[in-house]
């Protein structure tokens, strides 16, 4: 056999073969439930208002962040509920999450520098999934803009095949979840405050990968919810408040 066919096996092999085994990743029952999120979506739409009111917001500028293939779009519903709570929340300006990029990091910055402008108060990042990675490693470089970050449902510990979505991250960015292309320490904590929320419902993100150990997060809290719904249930979105208020306390 030709050694280019080789190589080219190996370079398939590594994006889409190899990996945990299916006992190391959520259940299929669990990744199933993400389909409620027609459900979810539908029942905080209804329960907006009530929502917004037990939020106690108070008029920190937020950024969200979204997960691996979604938009800003995914978050309008989280970010008009936290806005009318009295934050004053922000999308990340950068359409559709397609994976990381080389300048990721520094099209966030760009991003927190005009949120900042005409109020030097630092941001808090609020990032779901992939999203909760941009937001660590930016929080890591640019900690005097950061007052803090929020992690929904993001796999920053343990083995970065442990989900369901490592194959479609590596098809979509063109890299390698152990090589991504701008430096990355997944498990080492930022040096501002964090908390991660995780779910044993998730389905997409190995729990116990969400969750962090200790050093690795400040907080952790528990939330029932699937990897979709912690952008799009009630659930997820009060639990978005929840650690708000926890780490502004």
């Amino acid at each position: 056999m030709p050694p280019y066919v080789d190589a080219v096996s190996s370079f398939w092999k590594d994006r889409f073969l190899s990996g945990p085994t299916a006992a190391e990743r959520p259940s299929l029952q669990h990744l199933i439930g993400n389909f409620s999120l027609p459900r979810d979506l539908a029942r905080t739409r209804a329960q907006a208002a009530s929502l917004a009111a037990r939020i106690d917001g108070d008029g920190r500028p937020i950024l969200l962040i979204p997960g691996l293939m979604a938009s800003e779009r995914r978050m309008d519903l989280m970010r008009h509920i936290l806005c009318a709570a009295g934050y004053d929340a922000h999308d990340w300006g950068q359409g559709r999450n397609f994976g990381p990029r080389p300048d990721s990091l520094e099209r966030i910055d760009r991003r927190v520098d005009a949120i900042r402008r005409g109020n030097d108060a630092p941001v808090t990042l609020v990032g779901w999934s992939l999203g909760g990675l941009y937001a660590r490693e930016y929080a890591k470089v640019a900690a005097e803009k950061v007052a803090g970050v929020v992690t929904l449902g993001t796999p920053f510990s343990g083995d970065p095949r442990a989900n369901h979505a490592w194959r479609l991250y590596q098809f979509v960015s063109g890299f390698s979840v152990d090589r991504p292309p701008f430096p990355c320490a997944r498990e080492e904590k930022p040096p501002v405050p964090t908390l991660a929320l995780w779910s044993r419902r998730d389905g997409v993100i190995l729990p116990e990968c969400a969750k962090g150990r200790a050093g690795e997060r400040d907080k952790a809290m528990e939330v029932d919810c699937t990897h979709m719904g912690f952008a799009a249930a009630p659930e997820g979105i009060l639990a978005v408040g929840r650690a708000l208020a926890a780490i502004r306390d």
